[in-house]
């Protein structure tokens, strides 16, 4: 059998190297038009930054390595142009010598991927304007910081412009980053992005949000970028980061179908409408586990498990592609944030029920140095508690709790479940009760009518008719609270719950975290007062909805929630 792949990277090696460890009599051959068939895509922001020293770091694995250990017949600089589905052949141009040639194949495996979006605006030809996709622009954006530039315009506030943002501030440069959305971070929810904003203005980053790039101009060699607002911003270097677009003109060509959203519609078995072609990566439609519905989300880890379902299936197995949650992560100077599944912003757009709930647990045990909180926030189904999508910001922990909760989704598990995860526990690691096991507490008793809750977003337009109850200490509430509301430290409550009943309902009780205001709920409830409810996620998500003097982007002080009383502290 004679097997083609025009693409290397994640899909198309996946797809190779499966393919000869169940087939060593099969014709296997790799086109990649590139220099590189197989380098650490996502390591490029870390080697312009600094972190990974050796650029050879990144080349997973070479041309000869792959002859030599998989006997796999890899063609850098070679193009493949047209498919020809009628003769089963391809026609392909060698890039070296302009040597054009065509092959004939029993199967065909498509990873061309998807291309960084250079948005079609005037001036955007500068050769001071990159993107970064392959160690060819990372060689160029990291040549141009090595040769002087002290200023740098990001244009694009998703994964790349982030950390391509944090890569730059390291090396020195002064960053503006420029996102066309309100928020930094589109595909998190604007409260939890906002947190990662704090920390990056922290760091120096300035910001233009809900602004987009109009055009560039060369003034002295440096780059003069206007923006939608008229700011104008002069610059050394502009990296584009504004997404990527399916590359899906090859097979369109062929004739194959291509669905609505611009990527190449693929079957369970990563089949396209020809049975003998298969497409797998970036340049493919997939399903979203969550709603169904078709989606292009270009990530890694879905196109490593494409390409080997796509070898299995060209080899008689019956693999099958089952959906994509969407679950990420980015590193942020010292945070992390990601998160995975649906978030809350896509639950409205669909009209579709759900609760939330946040909490700002640890990341390990508080008493072992070195921890901080983390902003959880977890959502999940009214009726039986089905667990929709979950996001978390933090500076440590994040991406374990992260990984329960996406195998928890994946599972199709309710936070009923979450209870009951017996989970991995030292006090370096972790917490008796770990995080996980809290967001279920919390979302249980939600379900189960122990508590109810207000929202950060209620605020002023919610609770304007009732009364905002601060429990904090006296020192907390001098330093910051709610304009107008109503002081009684959660020690003192017992004994003046007699002023409750002068006050106007509801009660719009909070504190720092959301734990102690949740004691004083249970207080009130229970005296009688039963109109009334809990900030959910305290003061600390409500400075991610309304920002105060409390919210510094540092690295927060360590709190106990059973012992804020004594430790005093502010955000």
């Amino acid at each position: 059998m004679k097997i083609l792949i025009v693409g290397g990277v994640a899909g198309g090696m996946s797809a190779a190297a499966r393919l000869r460890r169940l087939d060593e009599q099969a014709e296997i051959i790799v086109f990649e038009r590139n220099r590189y068939v197989s380098f650490a895509n996502c390591g490029l922001p870390y080697h312009i930054g600094g972190d990974i020293k050796n650029r050879d770091s990144l080349l997973v694995i070479t041309p000869d390595q792959l002859r030599a250990n998989l006997n796999i017949n890899v063609r850098t600089g070679h193009m493949v142009t047209e498919i020809d589905r009628a003769e089963k052949t391809v026609k392909i141009i060698d890039l070296h010598t302009g040597r054009p040639y065509q092959e004939g194949y029993d199967k065909l495996v498509l990873a061309q991927g998807g291309a960084a979006v250079r948005l079609p605006l005037p001036g955007v030809d500068h050769p001071r304007i990159f993107t970064l996709q392959s160690l060819t622009d990372m060689d160029a954006i990291k040549a141009a910081v090595d040769g002087g530039s002290k200023h740098a315009v990001v244009i694009g506030g998703g994964y790349i412009g982030v950390e391509m943002t944090e890569a730059l501030c390291q090396r020195g440069l002064a960053v503006h980053l420029v996102e066309l959305q309100e928020q930094v971070m589109p595909p998190l929810d604007p409260e939890m992005a906002t947190d990662l904003r704090y920390h990056m203005e922290f760091h120096g980053v300035t910001f233009h949000l809900g602004v987009s790039a109009q055009k560039f101009q060369d003034v002295s060699g440096r780059v003069q970028v206007t923006l939608s607002d008229d700011t104008t911003i002069k610059t050394d270097l502009v990296l584009m980061a504004a997404g990527v677009r399916a590359i899906s003109g090859l097979a369109q060509h062929a004739g194959l179908a291509v669905g609505d959203l611009g990527g190449v519609a693929v079957n369970p078995h990563q089949q396209t409408s020809d049975p003998d072609i298969y497409a797998v990566g970036d340049m493919v439609e997939v399903k979203n586990t969550i709603t169904d519905e078709t989606a292009i989300i270009a990530l890694a880890g879905p196109a490593n498990r494409q390409g080997r379902i796509a070898a299995d299936h060209i080899k008689g197995r019956d693999s099958a592609y089952r959906s994509t949650q969407g679950t990420a992560i980015v590193k942020v100077f010292e945070m992390t944030g990601g998160g995975t599944g649906i978030s809350e912003k896509q639950l409205r757009q669909r009209n579709q029920p759900y609760h939330k709930v946040y909490l700002h647990p640890s990341g390990h045990a508080s008493y072992y140095p070195g921890t901080a909180s983390m902003h959880m926030k977890l959502l999940f189904t009214p009726d039986e508690g089905k667990i929709l999508g979950a996001q978390i910001v933090g500076f440590d922990g994040v991406d374990k709790r992260l990984d329960v909760l996406a195998t928890a989704i994946r599972a199709g598990l309710t936070v009923y479940d979450l209870e009951h995860f017996e989970l991995a526990y030292a006090p370096p690691y972790g917490s008796a009760k770990d995080p996980v096991n809290m967001a279920g507490f919390l979302a249980t008793n939600l379900l189960r009518g122990d508590v109810q809750f207000w929202y950060p977003e209620n605020y002023p337009d919610n609770t304007s008719s009732g009364t905002l109850l601060d429990v904090r200490t006296q020192n907390e509430h001098d330093t910051w609270h709610i304009p107008g509301s109503v002081h009684i430290p959660l020690r003192e409550l017992r004994g003046r719950l007699d002023e409750l009943n002068d006050l106007p309902s509801p009660l719009y009780i909070y504190c720092l975290s959301g734990f102690r205001s949740y004691l004083a709920y249970r207080i009130a409830y229970q005296a009688g007062h039963a109109d009334c409810s809990t900030l959910a996620g305290g003061v600390k998500t409500f400075n991610s909805f309304h920002r105060t003097e409390l919210a510094t982007g540092e690295r927060p002080k360590l709190f106990v929630s059973h012992a804020e009383d004594e430790m005093l502290i502010s955000i």
